[in-house]
């Protein structure tokens, strides 16, 4: 096939995916300053589909007892057959989490932390669940400063918090899960005792990985094969891990916080120099937490509070609020631009005031409050692009998402991580795993909410979402993907209530992230920031934004991973992320 703009031809070979076209089009057309008008009658891409959008990848998946949406098929047939053997959701979950651990250690593991929230049918009442791990109670800003360190390091074991997510799991399951413990675990221990094939995306991620990794102690044990990370389709097996998850399985979570795996984790981070401890492990328990709501145009959109920044989506909802966005249209700069302005002024709150709530007061009541909302958006230039925004005055002061829904009515919205992709670097010998780095997101500065102190949380960007309309359950969703998370519930939210997507299409739909204005350190950056427009809004579009001031970039892998779930007339609706290998699929 060949097409042609302004006499210039471009040859397309057959099976190229659609994405690189666009993207390689559009970077022509930038280079010669031609508008490519693009239009495309190809089915088996997605493209001007019948039932809906140009940009829709599929239908929505629909099933009437139960739906599992998870960023691995393996996963969610792994959580499907918890469903038909009479598990719960979160049951379901679990397990389906379990697996990711092992099929996409490039987002998440057991070394690192999950947050969750549970719509319970039996209560008609939500949940929330915070499993994030405190930094080691040995550790202090003082540390660092007599290192000379400025910042904590992105790697290695200073970084390393407490894992979480065991506990997390531990406590969903105590309270909401139906089949029995270790019977959750046995489908992963057989793929990783016999091996599975690496999909695409990940297989990706790992061999980005080998760079970064390679020379850390115990890394090419578990990943490195002939000085190779494993290939898309290559049989992977992890028997390490296989292992690991045993003595969870039959211990619960004694098996993982106290014991041999335990004293494994501490003995191994502080002989590379970190602080953890066996204490700090036995020690930790995670909270159960109430979720916090807006109402956005009739529908209740709720979030944890801090120490994560869930309520930065909400804060951006409120203020949008304001503004006549159906008319304003998806396609417009100028939607694009009060997006991005909104986004901006929210995360200069998100960078002071959001921190572990057990060691400082977070105004949350008040950040989320319509009359604040109102007061910040009179400082929204809706022609020009600001440079810098400061936090409000108050009175007061790489990831994986999975979600499940069941026959009995529970949903369950979840999302857990290692941060940094893989994570900080330290895997404890013979254990399979990695442990996270989160404690890079302290604040060294001693006056900050988000200052480091030993057994203090830090900031977390990890987010799950559900949403309610008139009491009852409407849609459980998540976008894993770093600070682009709030950015991305919002835009999820506003495809469907302003735009009127669907479900499938509102992730579909091309999504903007905008970066560097602040920082959870409560850093603000003075040259307004970079903002990330995925190549479907096209070229015209960007020239409007240009003119307004903002700093235009094309980026790929930052706009996150989509997932959810929604009930509807009694009949379950779910939704995959096509950016990646997901999977949604009911019965």
């Amino acid at each position: 096939t060949w097409l042609r703009t302004k006499g210039s031809g471009v040859r397309i070979s057959p099976g190229v995916p659609i994405r690189n076209i666009i993207d390689s089009l559009n970077m022509m057309n930038r280079a010669l300053g031609f508008i490519l008008l693009l239009t495309m009658t190809t089915s088996g891409y997605g493209y001007d589909r019948i039932t809906g959008e140009k940009f829709a990848s599929r239908s929505e998946v629909i099933g009437e007892n139960g739906m599992v949406a998870t960023s691995h098929p393996l996963a969610t047939q792994i959580g499907l057959d918890i469903l038909k053997q009479g598990g719960t959701a979160v049951d379901a979950a679990i397990a389906a989490n379990i697996a990711l651990g092992l099929m996409e250690p490039t987002g998440n593991g057991i070394g690192g932390d999950l947050f969750a929230i549970i719509w319970d049918a039996k209560t008609k009442k939500l949940h929330g669940l915070n499993a994030s791990g405190p930094a080691p109670k040995n550790l202090s800003i003082e540390y660092f400063q007599r290192q000379g360190l400025k910042k904590i390091p992105s790697y290695g074991p200073l970084p390393v918090t407490v894992p979480g997510a065991v506990d997390g799991w531990v406590k969903l399951h105590e309270k909401f899960g139906k089949l029995e413990f270790a019977s959750l675990f046995e489908p992963t221990i057989k793929y990783a005792e016999k091996g599975f094939p690496v999909t695409e995306t990940i297989a990706y991620y790992l061999d980005r990985s080998q760079k970064r990794f390679e020379n850390y102690p115990n890394f090419n044990e578990v990943w490195v094969k002939n000085g190779k990370m494993p290939k898309k389709g290559e049989i992977f097996k992890n028997p390490q891990l296989a292992s690991t998850l045993r003595t969870i399985a039959e211990k619960g979570r004694a098996g993982f916080y106290e014991g041999k795996i335990a004293k494994t984790m501490a003995d191994f981070v502080q002989s590379q120099g970190g602080f953890l401890t066996y204490d700090d492990l036995a020690g930790f328990h995670s909270e159960w937490t109430p979720p916090v709501s807006s109402n956005y145009r009739g529908y209740d959109v709720w979030e944890l509070p801090p120490n994560g920044q869930g309520i930065a989506a909400l804060q951006i909802l409120n203020i949008l609020e304001n503004y006549d966005l159906k008319k304003m249209g998806l396609y417009s700069s100028e939607y694009i631009h009060l997006f991005t302005e909104t986004k901006k002024i929210v995360f200069a709150d998100r960078a002071k005031y959001y921190a572990d709530p057990n060691f400082t007061d977070i105004p949350v009541n008040e950040l989320i409050s319509k009359s604040y909302a109102k007061e910040r958006a009179k400082l929204i230039d809706l022609n020009k692009a600001s440079k810098t925004d400061d936090a409000g005055i108050l009175k007061s002061g790489d990831t994986i998402y999975l979600t499940v829904a069941d026959k009995f009515g529970n949903m369950v919205s979840l999302i857990q991580s290692n941060y940094r992709g893989m994570g900080s670097g330290m895997m404890p010998t013979g254990l399979g795993f990695m442990l996270q780095d989160r404690g890079e997101l302290f604040s060294l500065d001693k006056n900050h909410k988000n200052a480091l102190e030993g057994g203090k949380r830090p900031f977390h960007t990890i987010i799950p979402a559900f949403v309610t309309k008139d009491g009852e359950p409407f849609m459980s969703f998540g976008v894993m993907g770093g600070a682009t998370q709030p950015q991305a519930h919002a835009q999820i939210i506003i495809n469907m209530i302003d735009f009127g997507l669907n479900l499938q299409e509102a992730g579909d739909a091309p999504r903007i992230v905008h970066s560097g204005s602040s920082q959870p350190t409560d850093e603000i950056m003075m040259d307004g920031g970079t903002l990330s427009i995925e190549s479907g809004f096209g070229k015209s579009i960007e020239d409007e934004l240009t003119a307004k001031g903002h700093n235009i970039k094309y980026e790929r892998g930052i706009f996150g991973g989509y997932q959810a779930i929604m009930l509807k007339n009694g009949v379950y609706y779910g939704a995959s992320e096509t950016r990646k290998d997901g999977q949604a699929a009911g019965y």
